[in-house]
């Protein structure tokens, strides 16, 4: 249907990745018309952990796209390693769902399995379309106004704007969607690819510094690296060998790995990790992914909760798209879902990003020697068990011991 010289739709989705894609499948799904607009044309890198904990494993499981993962030849990971400052355990999180792997797929591959789980849905996915502004009826968001590949100008329409269009979101510019919480920028981060590494999940730190290890595709190694933010200007101002010295003195045995493998790609990295929740919704629109929630990427939880809120925003919507009261009311009770889980690993993460490890090894030392309860600590990361679930009497009564 056209009215206004554009298309009308039910749903129009700006930005395709890990929030956009999905969000844009699972309302296809749900019958209704939808359109996805991306700046870019995948397949292109982005930066990020990528890192899928188990809670978003078990999601593409749902959606029926974890087997195409598997067959894009990412290495399936059973094992996670945290050593700090007198203490070193190993274990991996629970299952979900009976899944016990998780992976770590590079973006290039992740990001078009997940635009064409979209297409397979009904979804019209247009690529290189660069969203310039909102269209507007009264105080309700309408529509959008993009340019196309060839340059021309478009104006389509829709009942509801989904933007997923990152930290830097055009959606929440326009509407006005303020921060309702935010902190300061906590560290910065460079990282690359290393062939000859072999790994597990590992993560290593000291005062000061953080180190991430997670095996990818084509037998790659991801090695990532955090730094304190007042560093930032510091660091990237001779790159390599504070990336090299990290290594060598927080993680000495990966270190001797590193000196027998090489690095096959660039150093990449950024000081802009913003950390805030944004209003959510408005008339006419809403948001998904890092452009509702953004957090210091040191837990690499940013696609999982993209998946859980695009699951989230759609399960509370429903049928109830063109119902001015359910959906008012799904859009505010998909917000009160962000001040629950979400606002959890968004302490956490600020929490392990102030690079002060004491009283976190302090803690696992006393879980030393109870695989349970280690297993249990790595499934608080991976959406497996929350934090209420893990502090169980139980495990109170043996920290009390120690």
């Amino acid at each position: 249907m056209r009215r206004g010289g554009g298309a009308v739709y039910d749903v129009i989705v700006i930005g395709a990745r890990c929030a956009g894609a999905p969000t844009a499948m699972l309302f296809a799904r749900q019958g209704y018309r939808v359109l996805l607009l991306e700046k870019a044309k995948f397949p292109q890198d982005t930066l990020s952990s990528h890192y899928l904990h188990m809670q978003g494993v078990a999601l593409l499981e749902r959606w029926g796209l974890l087997e195409k993962l598997r067959a894009a030849g990412c290495r399936p990971i059973t094992k996670q390693v945290y050593e700090g400052p007198g203490v070193r355990i190993e274990g991996f999180s629970l299952p979900m769902d009976g899944l016990r792997a998780t992976y770590a797929p590079r973006r290039y591959v992740l990001d078009p399995l997940l635009a064409e789980g979209a297409v397979e849905a009904g979804v019209e996915f247009r690529e290189g379309c660069a969203v310039n502004d909102l269209v507007y009826e009264g105080d309700r968001v309408v529509g959008v106004r993009y340019t196309t590949p060839g340059g021309a100008e478009a104006t389509d329409r829709a009942r509801l704007v989904v933007g997923a269009d990152g930290m830097r979101s055009l959606v929440a510019r326009k509407t006005g969607a303020e921060n309702v919480i935010e902190h300061p920028r906590m560290t910065c981060t460079y990282y690359s690819y290393w062939s000859g590494v072999p790994s597990d999940f590992e993560l290593y730190e000291r005062p000061g510094r953080w180190i991430g290890v997670l095996p990818t595709n084509d037998d790659l190694t991801l090695l990532m690296a955090y730094f304190p933010q007042a560093d930032f200007g510091a660091v990237r101002k001779d790159v390599e060998p504070a990336y090299l010295d990290a290594f060598r003195t927080t993680a000495p045995e990966l270190w001797e790995r590193m000196r027998e493998g090489e690095r096959v790609e660039q150093l990449y990295g950024t000081g802009h990790q913003d950390n805030y929740f944004r209003r959510a919704y408005g008339p006419g629109w809403v948001l998904v992914g890092d452009a509702v929630n953004h957090k210091d990427s040191i837990t690499a939880r940013g696609i999982t909760e993209a998946f859980v809120q695009a699951q989230s925003l759609t399960d509370h919507i429903g049928d109830g798209l063109h119902d001015d009261a359910r959906l008012k009311s799904a859009l505010r009770r998909y917000e009160n879902d962000l001040g629950d889980e979400a606002l959890n690993h968004y302490q956490g993460a600020l929490n392990v990003a102030e690079l002060k490890p004491e009283g976190r090894t302090e803690m696992l030392r006393k879980l030393v020697g109870h695989q349970e309860h280690i297993d249990r600590y790595f499934s608080t990361l991976s959406g497996a068990c929350s934090i209420d679930d893990f502090y169980n009497d139980e495990l109170l009564t043996l920290l009390d011991q120690g």
